[in-house]
């Protein structure tokens, strides 16, 4: 079966948002062995996505389409299915239920145009919508089979696998069991990692193994069929000593738990408390720390030290130490870190300063980084030299900075 994601709605073309829609169900789609061949977006103006529909549905066993399942006049998705396949529209009583009872439920009174969403393409096959208002739907369209979404990532991402799953899993009558397993990676890159694993990518065929860069990290999600959970489990126990045997000492953890939630939850299993001092990063380190609920009970406040006067006066790095060795040098990072420590009374303590660009600092040109990490008893300091924008370089010393902590709360 080959697969064509259509996604619909003129904020896309208009670069408002992204069609994260699209990555997530292709993924999905790939584990059932079904192929994407195209991606396509459309605005919201009824011959296009007409002509639009009826390409994908000439050339696609199934097109799954997004958005355009809304209250309002320019929401034609079904309409225009509709049309194209000589069907009414009908209410279906349990979407116009699921409506009223929403707006029962926040007692607020409920728009007419609302009840345009409890329509359905008469004889579909009915999503149940149980995070928002739109129902999907799935209607044959010749020999294709056509499955609208709501376009709210919200919305779709469950309905997408609670019921759209479900669905084709059963009209493809699979039998297999489909299990997946997501290793994480640090300070390697997707090129040395496929250098590194390059005959298994080579020889995979069940499991199979894929990779997903992002800045500094990498994931390789590994999936397995089969009709026996034990035997799926230990093939994938198998792949990932292999896969750990050549690359173990990037590796970072299994699962989607991102990297600073796993600093957040080792400060928490080990009982103890950090604070940071943030000359090069302004605060991002702390603001990533705090977007982890619960992160009150081991991290007090840290200090934003741009400035020389603040390194000086707050965090009392000496002034000859400015002049003799620089702000950017491991002298003033390993300062900051010891100084925020006892300034805070915390266990641990962080510090980042260096050049975030785009000019040169002290001689030092961007991306020069110095990380001091310190508790009291042992301490560290790694230097790096990063590369790409402004904004790159201050998210990638982040990611670098929990990754040192984690790495130093390891080895205690």
């Amino acid at each position: 079966m080959n697969a064509e994601i259509v996604a619909i709605g003129s904020e896309l073309l208009l670069g408002q948002i992204v069609n994260s829609n699209a990555s997530h169900i292709s993924k999905e789609l790939s584990y059932l062995g079904i192929d994407v061949y195209h991606h396509v977006a459309v605005g919201d103006n009824p011959d296009r996505l007409r002509d639009v529909l009826k390409q994908a549905a000439a050339r696609s066993d199934l097109v799954i389409c997004t958005g355009g399942l809304g209250p309002t006049k320019d929401d034609l998705t079904k309409e225009i299915l509709a049309g194209l396949t000589g069907r009414d529209l009908v209410y279906d009583e349990e979407t116009e239920q699921n409506i009223i009872d929403y707006y029962q439920k926040w007692n607020r009174v409920m728009p007419e145009n609302n009840r345009k969403q409890a329509m359905v393409i008469k004889g579909s096959e009915i999503l149940p919508n149980h995070h928002g208002l739109s129902c999907g739907m799935v209607v044959p369209v010749g020999k294709s089979q056509v499955m609208l979404l709501p376009g709210p990532p919200n919305e779709l991402i469950p309905m997408f696998r609670d019921f759209a799953l479900p669905y084709l899993k059963t009209m493809l009558n699979v039998t297999e069991e489909i299990e997946s397993r997501v290793l994480r990676f640090f300070d390697i890159g997707e090129s040395m990692l496929a250098e590194k694993l390059d005959d298994l990518f080579e020889a995979q065929t069940n499991p199979t193994m894929a990779p997903l860069a992002s800045m500094g990290e990498v994931m390789l999600r590994l999936t397995v069929k089969g009709e026996d959970t034990e035997k799926n489990r230990a093939a994938l126990d198998e792949l990932q000593d292999t896969i750990l045997d050549r690359i173990g000492d990037y590796f970072i953890g299994i699962g989607e738990t991102p990297l600073v939630r796993q600093v957040v939850e080792l400060l928490q299993s080990r009982k103890k408390t950090v604070t940071a001092a943030e000359s090069l990063t302004g605060g991002l380190f702390s603001s990533a720390l705090t977007s982890v609920q619960g992160v009150s009970s081991v991290f007090p406040g840290s200090i934003v030290c741009y400035s020389n006067q603040v390194k000086e006066t707050v965090l009392s790095v000496p002034e000859e130490l400015i002049q003799s060795e620089g702000v950017v040098s491991e002298a003033c990072a390993r300062k900051l870190a010891e100084n925020s420590r006892r300034l805070f009374n915390t266990d641990i303590a962080i510090s980042f300063t260096g050049v975030a660009g785009p000019d040169e600092l002290e001689g030092h040109p961007p991306g020069t980084v110095f990380i001091s990490i310190t508790d009291g008893k042992r301490d560290e300091v790694h230097r790096l030299q990063l590369a790409g924008s402004r904004e790159n370089i201050q998210d990638r010393t982040v990611k670098y900075g929990c990754f040192y902590l984690r790495t130093f709360l390891l080895n205690e």
